[in-house]
């Protein structure tokens, strides 16, 4: 459940060199996963997400992290973080967090070479 094989290829070929990025937190936001925000003077409004970059990816981002907040029966820290935040903010809005905090791991992994472990809470 959740990044699978199509999933982790989209994204290492969408992100192609893992050093373009010079932190991970940016491949959240090369991908669209962050909210749309307006500045001027006193008006300072947050909006829905820029849908910015490889829309393939974001979709498969978003269906990765669906598919581990409503099929996984495990119960890890990613999956617990991301509930926290369907309880307060809704289930939708949890998803698109999910997805972001999906890139930026992902982003980390293929820099590093590392492979992912979800470590079991108990």
């Amino acid at each position: 459940m959740g990044v699978g094989v199509q999933t982790s290829a989209a994204f290492a070929a969408a992100v192609d060199e893992a050093g373009r990025f010079r932190q991970s937190r940016n491949a959240g936001a090369y991908f669209g996963l962050v909210p749309r925000r307006h500045q001027s003077g006193e008006l300072d409004w947050t909006g829905r997400i820029t849908k910015q970059g490889d829309g393939t990816v974001r979709k498969l981002l978003y269906e990765a992290a669906n598919s581990i907040l409503t099929r996984s029966r495990e119960t890890f820290a990613l999956k617990t973080w991301a509930m926290k935040i369907a309880k307060r903010r809704g289930l939708k809005k949890a998803r698109v967090a999910l997805a972001r905090r999906l890139a930026v791991i992902m982003h980390a992994m293929l820099r590093d070479g590392t492979l992912f472990q979800a470590y079991e809470i108990e």
